[in-house]
């Protein structure tokens, strides 16, 4: 009992290492960015902020990772260990490309597998809460950067406030950005730790036979073994995901990088308190960035000089990798009759 049950917590950790990477860039980029928070601080910061999160409010977006696309009775030590496994993968790729990748996107599509596999989805979630919310929050995300740089930055910018030593140096200004980085931090604990999270909890209940109004106990335990392996993985493949975001996308300014983390933070939050929605923070906080780029550059500058293009490849291939990987592990573990539904 002991040893299969420990699999898919093992395979967790390495989930959440690979997350805590990937998630790295849309908290500290911005600092890091513009020079105001040291590389290896980055880590514990970013660990201790997601934990927060994680405690106070991720409790809604585990409930539909782990029980709103797929049966909760189907979440067993093989098909939770499958899906973990999957969303791992191909977070590894994108780490190894240093390429900032949506969690949450490679998650849901690595549930969708085994639930299509099994004739078991919900798709009243999928098609009525969760896609739209994909494709809306990045829109907003993007809208909200853009008119906000165009009618609001660029006119304090003519004035020379963007530029004054006396605003950029200010400890208020240091102090602000260095705050967003953690309410963006806090942020992906409220949602993206949930990635992991959902499906070990509904698993533990199931196979413990822990009654429903257990079930936030069981949460709450599997968040304190998972949230912390967040700073691990900032520490082993944050600098590339940091330094491909804060300096390679367009050179931003300390008020341009309150603008992005407040943005991307509150949409993040908004989708986690109030529906409990899986997003993809990353492809909100590249989304202002763009917006921001946009107002400053223009259309065409903003894809022509930067990685842009390289982003949105890798968005659309790791999520059809995870959903592969766990729609074949799903069949080949029915075929070797290890599923015991």
């Amino acid at each position: 009992m002991l040893i299969p049950f420990l699999i898919p917590f093992i395979i967790a950790i390495f989930l959440a290492i690979n997350m805590g990477g990937s998630g790295t860039a849309p908290s500290f980029s911005a600092a890091y960015g513009v020079n105001i928070i040291k590389r290896n601080l980055i880590p514990g910061l970013f660990g201790i902020s997601v934990f927060i999160g994680a405690i106070v409010g991720g409790k809604e977006t585990a409930k539909t990772v782990g029980k709103g696309l797929l049966d909760p009775e189907m979440m067993n030590f093989t098909i939770v260990s499958i899906i973990l496994f999957s969303v791992g993968i191909s977070l590894l790729i994108a780490n190894l490309f240093g390429i900032p990748q949506s969690t949450s996107q490679a998650t849901v599509l690595s549930v969708i597998a085994p639930a299509i596999y099994l004739g078991s989805l919900n798709t009243n979630k999928l098609f009525n809460d969760i896609l739209p919310t994909w494709f809306i929050m990045p829109v907003i995300s993007f809208i909200l950067a853009f008119l906000i740089g165009k009618y609001i930055y660029k006119p304090i910018r003519k004035r020379g406030y963007t530029i004054s030593k006396a605003v950029n140096e200010s400890y208020f200004l240091k102090g602000l950005i260095v705050f967003m980085s953690l309410y963006v931090a806090f942020s992906i604990g409220t949602n993206n730790v949930a990635n992991a999270v959902g499906p070990l909890a509904t698993m533990a209940g199931n196979e413990l036979n822990i009654a429903e109004k257990h079930f936030v106990h069981v949460l709450i335990l599997a968040t304190l073994i998972i949230a912390p392996s967040f700073g691990i993985g900032s520490s082993f493949f944050g600098h590339k995901v940091v330094q491909k975001t804060g300096k390679e996308i367009v050179l931003f300014g300390r008020i341009e990088a309150v603008i992005i983390a407040f943005i991307s933070a509150s949409l993040l939050l908004i989708a986690s308190l109030v529906k409990g929605i899986p997003t993809s923070l990353v492809q909100l906080n590249v989304a202002a960035i763009i917006g921001i780029g946009v107002a400053k550059l223009g259309f065409k500058n903003i894809f022509r000089k930067t990685e842009v293009n390289k982003f949105f490849a890798m968005w659309l291939i790791a999520p059809l990798i995870a959903f592969s990987i766990s729609l074949l592990l799903t069949y080949l573990a029915d075929k070797l009759n290890l599923l015991d539904l």
